[in-house]
């Protein structure tokens, strides 16, 4: 099949892209064997790095996490318990100011992770390449975990904590979550709002990021850039 890849079709860039395709796909019978470990690891790249963008893009604007069941932040379980009586008490209002301002917090920090995200991608070794296409469905949302967490979330924080500042509820809450953590009444990591506001926001990130990267294994063309849409439209030809 490789005498197709004529110079006046194929880029180095979209045999890169090629590569990821075969790979992921495993469709050793299509010429596997006639891309190179750079050219495969390069066109995983390409990919991850358009679902990055995307997932951000989505996370990022108005209402990507409140107008988003999937990741929208609720209140923190121990104060949802007490939501309708606060409700019926009059402080409605103070708990969906809440909700909005986590969730907002949670937007504006999103944009905070693409560049740790892509530098994540441009370290990302052959070996790293290989693990991923060749492992489970959300290998490359692990990769991400496991090299991206600990800086996306020091570097979410203190966005989350500008946002809820000033909340009368939030400050009530962290007064009341730490004394409660300390009776086990409330979940240690929800002790304090910001830090689980956080911690949704990187929930929310690796979930979406997750979505991308199975949309790119399920169809992978679908998935690709208008360059390799025609170089399969050439192919086809």
């Amino acid at each position: 099949m490789h005498q197709f890849f004529t110079k006046s079709f194929i880029t180095k860039n979209s045999l890169a892209t090629l590569g990821f395709i075969f790979f992921a796909t495993q469709a050793n019978a299509l010429g596997v064997s006639d891309l190179t470990n750079t050219e495969a690891s390069g066109g995983l790249k390409e990919a991850l790095t358009q679902g990055v963008g995307k997932a951000i893009s989505t996370l990022g604007a108005a209402d990507g996490f409140l107008g988003n069941k999937e990741v929208k932040i609720p209140l923190p379980s121990s104060l949802k318990k007490i939501e309708k009586g606060m409700k019926l008490m009059g402080m409605g209002k103070q708990s969906d100011e809440l909700i909005l301002k986590m969730n907002r917090a949670a937007e504006a920090a999103v944009p905070e992770a693409k560049t740790l995200l892509v530098d994540s991608i441009k370290k990302m070794t052959v070996a790293d390449a290989k693990a991923i296409l060749t492992g489970p469905n959300d290998a490359a949302t692990q990769y991400f975990k496991k090299t991206t967490s600990e800086q996306m979330a020091a570097k979410f924080l203190p966005i989350v904590e500008k946002a809820t500042a000033n909340v009368q509820l939030a400050e009530s809450y962290n007064k009341y979550a730490e004394m409660g953590s300390k009776f086990g009444v409330v979940k240690k990591e929800d002790a304090n709002i910001n830090q689980y506001v956080t911690k949704k926001a990187l929930d929310g990130v690796y979930l979406m990021i997750a979505k991308e990267e199975a949309a790119i294994r399920q169809d992978p063309v679908g998935q690709a850039s208008n360059l390799l849409k025609k170089v399969f439209g050439a192919l086809g030809k």
